[in-house]
């Protein structure tokens, strides 16, 4: 059922839809460099919930974004407790590597935009 006090979600021009799919990675990308790692998700998620609706392009770039944070969240939850066998030193730290580069590269492909699945990451959100 439609929300009469909602605000109509209108189509965006395939320039912002680019802009916005570069940035459903860029700041995902820039949080995980601030935080260890812990924060990228949250920009994922919230261009991911904001833009999901706009447009095609925007909306698969977002659910990429998303989908490496899921992975790498996965990862790094897992690597805590190796991390008493020493083993999770080496895991948290490839796990921000392969999301760093993940979203770098997404971030390119979409401002180029092309569309594009990133490599090793279920597809938990379409």
């Amino acid at each position: 059922m439609n929300d009469p006090y909602a605000a109509p979600r209108t189509p965006i021009s395939p320039a912002q839809e680019r802009t916005w799919g570069a940035g459903a990675h860029a700041v995902p990308l820039v949080a995980m460099v601030l935080s260890a790692g812990l924060l990228g998700f949250v920009g994922s998620l919230v261009i991911y919930v904001m833009y999901k609706d706009r447009g095609p392009f925007v909306r698969a770039h977002a659910a990429n974004s998303l989908n490496v944070q899921i992975v790498t969240g996965i990862v790094l939850l897992v690597s805590f407790p190796l991390m008493l066998l020493l083993v999770g030193f080496l895991t948290y730290g490839l796990a921000l590597v392969f999301a760093f580069v993940m979203h770098l590269v997404g971030a390119i492909k979409a401002n180029r935009g092309e569309w594009w699945n990133p490599p090793l990451t279920p597809r938990f959100v379409r």
